[in-house]
């Protein structure tokens, strides 16, 4: 797996690249916040892992340039911060894993394998399932040539199952991916059920072939063939 390690710390950065290359991992190195921001716009990766206190642009303001650019690499964010704020700003930043130095290298080898499995989707910019088709760069989705009217939620729902096509998606982790709302005390069960209901009703309600399907008691897939 390609990962971008951005790190200001010397001695942690190559430690960080040693340890990583031991595990077949191929690193690339940047030292400054500028540096990791060019080379994140300029390179494909499969994972970064990004420093909070970097020189000159900072790790939160990189992670959002990231999403607001529409970028789905998985970030497991670096920090000696540890309070509750930090975490909540990363999260909601768009981290998708926060770790608080000093840190064990084996608990950072775990949470890279969670991501590297949690981020194996398809990062192609136009995708397709049957005759559904979708441009995520124009946010443009198509059944058998007719434009589906999607709200901006039922894009990024529809987006994801799509990416998902062939393997479940739990409510857990639409709420965690989708709605970015893992830690909420209230269960987003029923408004995910609504959302999915809608999505159903305009991507299949016209067509013979169902592609939106639920599989009761686990979540929902998108795929050609029925169970």
């Amino acid at each position: 797996m390609r990962i971008l390690v951005v790190e200001d710390e010397l001695k942690l950065a190559h430690a960080l690249k040693d340890g990583l290359q031991g595990e077949q991992h191929q690193v690339t190195l940047a030292r400054t916040g500028e540096e990791g921001f060019y080379l994140v716009e300029t390179q494909p990766f499969e994972l970064v892992l990004l420093d909070v206190m970097l020189p000159g642009r900072g790790g939160i303001e990189i992670l959002k340039s990231m999403r607001q650019h529409g970028m789905k690499t998985p970030v497991l964010m670096l920090t000696a911060r540890d309070t509750i704020e930090d975490r909540v700003l990363g999260l909601d930043s768009g981290a998708d894993d926060y770790l608080v130095k000093p840190f064990a290298f084996p608990e950072l080898v775990a949470r890279v394998r969670a991501l590297s499995r949690r981020g194996a989707v398809d990062t192609s910019s136009r995708l397709r399932v049957a005759d559904l088709e979708m441009d995520v760069v124009g946010r443009l989705a198509m059944r058998n040539g007719h434009s589906l009217d999607l709200t901006p939620r039922e894009f990024d729902l529809l987006e994801y199952l799509v990416r998902h096509q062939g393997h479940v998606v739990s409510r857990e982790m639409l709420a965690r991916d989708v709605w970015k709302e893992p830690g909420r005390h209230t269960p987003l069960d029923n408004v995910i059920d609504v959302h999915v209901a809608r999505l159903r009703g305009k991507v299949d309600e016209k067509f013979e072939k169902k592609l939106v399907q639920t599989v009761r008691g686990v979540g929902f897939i998108v795929r050609e063939d029925r169970p």
